[in-house]
């Protein structure tokens, strides 16, 4: 198992929740959290704790967020004009790789930043290889014309798993999507349930 791999099931295990969404069964061989205090008797979480967990699941989601590009995130959602929580989620929906995810043009988060880095993707007409670009309302997104018959890309398109959530425009014939707009906390398609104002309780104390 690689680094990577063992560390999504880190996350899912610690929380007991699949925070992907994906058929493979994270929890279903050890019930317990990783660690070797994992199968220990649990004492009853903290306000701080809570607030922690809320934060790692949401950075932890988003697949390839450290813990500075996240909190430089959440500092510029807090300076924003606006409710913090609204301004945090557009801000993260709005990076490149996350986009890309969101398009289907690639099956998991993490594939996404790879797919970003290698070159795949063109913005507007430009190729851009930066994941945490942020797209702005209109932009066109496209997959490059020799990417579009990869494996990964032609699994993400056929797969029932997901569906394009409907502040995007998405024409799988020309592999090429528009950035409608940008998408408010409820209209995020998460598969399991996120707390942003825990997260913001939590930088906010910090």
């Amino acid at each position: 198992m690689t680094k990577r791999l063992a560390s999504k099931y880190k996350i899912c295990r610690r929380y007991g929740e699949n925070l992907w969404g994906r058929p493979k069964r994270f929890l279903t061989n050890r019930l317990y959290a990783p660690g070797q205090h994992g199968q220990s008797r649990r004492r009853k979480p903290t306000d701080f704790g809570i607030q922690l967990a809320a934060k790692q699941k949401l950075k932890g989601y988003y697949g390839n967020i450290n813990e500075r590009q996240f909190r430089r995130t959440y500092e510029e959602a807090y300076s924003a004009r606006g409710d913090t929580i609204e301004n945090m989620i557009g801000l993260l929906e709005r990076r490149l790789d996350i986009v890309i995810y969101r398009m289907k043009f690639v099956p998991t988060v993490f594939a996404a930043r790879q797919f970003v880095n290698h070159g795949h993707v063109k913005v507007n007409g430009k190729r851009v290889t930066i994941p945490s670009y942020r797209v702005s309302e209109g932009d066109v997104i496209e997959v490059k014309e020799a990417s579009r018959e990869l494996p990964l890309v032609l699994e993400a398109v056929s797969s029932a798993e997901r569906e394009v959530p409907e502040y995007l425009n998405v024409d799988f014939d020309k592999m090429a999507g528009t950035y409608n707009r940008v998408p408010s906390f409820t209209d995020v398609p998460y598969p399991v349930q996120m707390e942003p104002n825990l997260v913001v309780e939590f930088y906010s104390k910090a």
